[in-house]
C-alpha cells in the first residue's frame, strides 16, 4: 500500500470538489472564505466577490495540480515523493495567509 500516494490523492478530491463548487457558485461562494465571513454585510459590499470566489477557485485547482503531481510521482517513482507535494502545497497555502482580514481582502476591493 502506497501511503504517499493515497495521502496526495485524497487533497486531489477535496481540492478539485471545492474549486468546481468555487466556480459554479461564484459569488455566492465568497462567504465560505475564511475571515470574509467575519466581516459585517456593508463592509462585504464593498469587495468583489467575484474575484473573490475566482482567486479561491483557482488557489484550490493550483492546489490540486501539486497534490495531483505529488500522487503521479509517488505511484511511479518513490513514496516520498508525497512529502516534496505536501511541502510546495504548504508554501503556496501560507503565502496567502495573512492575520489581519482588511489587509487580507484589501486587494479586492471595489474600485
Amino acid at each position: 500500500m502506497n501511503i504517499g500516494f493515497w495521502s496526495c490523492i485524497v487533497l486531489v478530491l477535496c481540492f478539485g470538489i471545492l474549486g468546481i463548487l468555487f466556480g459554479v457558485f461564484k459569488e455566492k461562494s465568497a462567504r465560505f472564505v475564511s475571515g470574509f465571513h467575519e466581516l459585517s454585510k456593508e463592509e462585504q459590499d464593498l469587495y468583489d466577490k467575484d474575484w473573490i470566489a475566482r482567486d479561491m477557485r483557482n488557489s484550490c485547482f493550483l492546489w490540486m495540480t501539486v497534490m495531483l503531481a505529488g500522487s503521479v510521482l509517488s505511484y511511479v517513482v518513490t513514496p516520498y515523493m508525497a512529502i516534496g507535494a505536501y511541502v510546495l502545497w504548504l508554501i503556496l497555502f501560507l503565502k496567502d495567509v495573512h492575520m489581519d482580514t482588511r489587509k487580507a481582502f484589501r486587494k479586492y476591493l471595489k474600485q
